[in-house]
């Protein structure tokens, strides 16, 4: 399945944008970065539930916040791009 994560982290003290990189180098491990604080993550459904509470780990759920978005497998069909920066198939092979 694909999931969209996007995140607000209180940058306004060091311990924040540390948490904010935090959170970045994380998701990069499940997926691609799509935008400055947005994921797309293509993982199963015990993988999200590890992501999930890890992420809970990093963050400061008083200052911070997450959302994960679930597109399910048949995502292809609910993602519209416009604009800048080419788009491409979170299925597909990333060569790095």
């Amino acid at each position: 399945m694909l999931v969209l994560v996007t995140y607000d982290v209180n940058t306004m003290d060091a311990a924040g944008k540390r948490r904010l990189s935090q959170v970045a180098k994380y998701c990069v491990k499940f997926g691609q970065r799509v935008q400055n604080s947005v994921f797309e993550c293509l993982v199963n459904a015990s993988q999200l539930k590890i992501m999930q509470n890890d992420l809970l780990g990093i963050i400061d759920i008083e200052k911070d916040s997450i959302r994960l978005y679930n597109l399910g497998v048949k995502y292809q069909t609910k993602i519209l791009h416009l604009g800048a920066k080419e788009t491409y198939d979170p299925g597909d092979n990333l060569i790095l």
